[in-house]
């Protein structure tokens, strides 16, 4: 495949064009006289220099990257059949789509709604508890947890192999969210098969953790979360939230909000965290 510059250029720009700010979370400003999203807003969203972003729009410039392209059709919102495209204008293979591939491409549904609880904790998470993106009161809450690599990725595999993990959650809550991990393993490495990433988080885990060794063998499936989480915050103290989850099905993503009685010594909490601000769990 060859890139094709004049058309992906024109798609780019034609994007951008039809972005607005309070699309993509971003304040529109009284002074705003630029059709759709500035270059540099773009360039940003999708982690990259404005310059390279600037070239690409002028059909000039080296040729992008997959994981580029990938940025790229996250940060300018495209659905998954735009994504393909835009892989195709850039001269590269999409991503293979079906049964049990499950990719990280957000849909812009759910960005629009994460974009919008600026003010809450909240994120997307892969059916492996692998954090795709957090709103800034999310990060403050629970860390920055997309920063991971590997197995180490997915929050049930940090469980059982680094117990600075646990250190967030209530104690007493320990043993039924670690049958709770397994369990959720189980479902997902049936359901994906041989092969599938879910299979080789469990065989790496049955061989590093006694735990998990012996929850496997119950075969349990079903454990579903409890509606309300309690999080050991290393600066606020204890916290009660309310756990919401909205299901994206065509990739198998979650958008998880987490939400305080009004009134409650948890919501007086979670306002003092907004305060803090993300640097708490640095």
């Amino acid at each position: 495949m060859e890139i094709d510059r004049a058309a992906l250029a024109a798609f780019l720009r034609r994007r951008r064009e039809l972005l607005q700010p309070e699309d993509v979370g971003l304040p529109r400003g009284p002074r705003r006289r630029t059709v759709g999203l500035r270059r540099e807003e773009v360039a940003e969203l999708c982690h990259m220099s404005t310059d390279y972003y600037a070239r690409l729009e002028r059909e000039r410039g080296p040729q992008p990257s997959e994981s580029l392209i990938a940025s790229m059709a996250q940060g300018l919102h495209l659905s998954l059949d735009e994504r393909d495209h835009l892989f195709r204008l850039a001269g590269h293979a999409p991503p293979v789509r079906g049964t049990g591939a499950v990719g990280e491409h957000i849909s812009p549904g759910l960005l629009r709604v994460l974009d919008r609880l600026d003010d809450t904790p909240a994120e997307v998470v892969t059916e492996l508890g692998e954090t795709l993106r957090q709103t800034p009161l999310g990060v403050a809450l629970t860390g920055d947890t997309t920063g991971f690599a590997g197995p180490a990725r997915s929050i049930g595999y940090r469980w059982f192999t680094d117990p600075g993990t646990r250190a967030l959650y209530e104690p007493a809550d320990h043993a039924f969210l670690s049958r709770m991990f397994v369990s959720g393993l189980r479902e997902v490495a049936t359901l994906r098969g041989p092969g599938s990433r879910a299979s080789h988080y469990a065989e790496l885990l049955l061989a590093r953790s006694d735990e998990f060794r012996d929850l496997w063998d119950r075969h349990e499936v079903g454990i579903r979360p409890h509606h309300v989480k309690r999080f050991v915050h290393p600066e606020v103290g204890a916290l009660e939230l309310n756990c919401q989850t909205l299901l994206d099905p065509d990739q198998s993503h979650r958008l998880v909000v987490y939400t305080a009685v009004p009134g409650s010594e948890s919501h007086e909490r979670l306002r003092l965290l907004a305060v803090i601000g993300p640097r708490a769990l640095r």
